[in-house]
């Protein structure tokens, strides 16, 4: 069905958000539903509204919707690590060239990047940005450096104080730092030292889950499998970005263990501009491979995988589990469709968002001018299950599912 359908099989829902590689507080995600929800309400013509969160657990909040003369009660809960992020983010300037070195050694050495550049440019060039840019900003507090002590060893020549030369090496020292840390503190422009401290926390274990991050994505399973009880029609799990990653292995572990009951809300799983390739074409992600392989033939779940070719950021349109080359035998999962973003927005709205490439890779929880059949709002709020309103929706024919990946062990040796 699409999302005009009007029948009714969700009163109630619980929905949880695992954000991507994001330093900020939950709360920034509430105030874009709250923002982008309103306007997508008044473009496609239904109600939606947010109340403060009256329960305990983690950071949300409560949706109530009208939508299609259906009324829908909505809880949303943000299954945050920014605290694990802001630590990955805590290097100094030099430490963060450091993991700028062993970052790339390990996607060149392990040929991981070269397999990625056979899928989509875009997020292969993201990568590369920041080992560019960072570079770049070294070279300049080089060269600044240089500068001061090829001055003072020109004046030297003309005055016969035996300091100039050492005045002009610290000044150059203190120029090249200055520099550095001029570039650093204005990263929220650059994003280079953002984007490094991902790929470096992506890559740390070269592929295998950091301890830190095993712990609380064991805390989100918890979270979940408990949902899963409550007198609700329907638990769904959205994954953005890193996030994707995140829930496919916290799923996994949920149907492996025996924690999703036969009688029960409906399980549905929703990932959007994900990134999983980067982490799964790395040689030490045995358990990320067997997770997406045991979660792609389950039938206790729906998941349908969002993308779009206009989201430099994300691996659009590659079935993140065929390219990994962990597709078995009667795979089903996920469904994956196109956000079609120069479909969906207006000309003039997709000329200024084009060049914007973090805003376009949040655009999945946003509102768009011309909605198809994926509308977030009517995915988290509507009167419908995720399965029943893409039932019967064909999946993008312009998917990738060759498998690229070289490491294909789902298993360590």
């Amino acid at each position: 069905m699409s999302g005009n359908a009007t029948g009714q099989t969700v009163k109630r829902r619980r929905v949880f958000y695992i954000p991507g590689y994001d330093p900020f507080h939950p709360r920034r995600y509430r105030e874009l539903y709250r923002s982008e929800g309103a306007a997508q309400a008044a473009i496609s013509g239904y109600e939606i509204g947010l109340k403060p969160k009256t329960t305990k657990g983690p950071y949300g909040w409560h949706v109530i919707s009208v939508q299609d003369g259906n009324k829908v009660e909505t809880g949303i809960e943000v299954l945050y690590w920014s605290d694990i992020v802001k630590q990955s983010m805590s290097n100094s300037i030099p430490a963060t060239y450091l993991q700028l070195a062993r970052t790339a050694w390990i996607y060149i050495s392990s040929g991981a990047l070269f397999r990625l550049m056979r899928l989509r440019k875009g997020p292969v060039i993201a990568a590369l940005y920041p080992v560019g840019m960072l570079l770049g900003q070294l070279f300049l507090a080089l060269a600044s450096l240089w500068t001061c002590v090829w001055v003072a060893s020109f004046a030297a020549t003309w005055i016969t104080s035996p300091g100039a030369t050492l005045l002009g090496i610290l000044a150059g020292l203190a120029a090249a730092i200055g520099t550095l840390r001029w570039f650093r503190a204005r990263d929220g422009k650059f994003f280079a030292y953002y984007l490094m401290h991902d790929y470096a926390h992506t890559a740390q274990a070269r592929g295998a889950t950091p301890e830190d991050l095993r712990q609380r994505m064991s805390e989100f399973g918890e979270l979940i499998a408990s949902a899963l009880h409550d007198p609700v029609d329907e638990v769904l799990v959205v994954g953005h970005s890193s996030g994707a990653h995140l829930g496919v292995s916290v799923l996994a572990d949920l149907l492996r263990t025996g924690r999703v009951p036969d009688k029960g809300p409906v399980l549905s799983f929703l990932t959007l501009g994900q990134v999983v390739p980067m982490v799964s074409f790395l040689p030490e992600a045995h358990e990320l491979r067997a997770d997406l392989r045991d979660l792609c033939r389950s039938d206790r779940l729906a998941w349908l995988d969002v993308t779009a070719p206009g989201d430099g950021c994300a691996f659009a349109l590659c079935d993140p589990v065929s390219v990994s080359g962990v597709a078995p035998e009667g795979k089903r999962w996920p469904l994956v469709i196109s956000a079609a973003f120069t479909q969906t927005l207006l000309p003039e709205t997709w000329a200024k968002l084009r060049w914007r490439f973090f805003r376009l890779h949040f655009q999945y929880l946003c509102a768009f001018d011309r909605p198809g059949d994926y509308d977030y709002f009517r995915v988290t709020a509507g009167p419908m299950t995720l399965a029943e309103r893409f039932a019967g929706r064909a999946p993008s024919k312009s998917r990738i599912e060759k498998a690229v990946s070289r490491f294909t062990s789902v298993a360590a040796a």
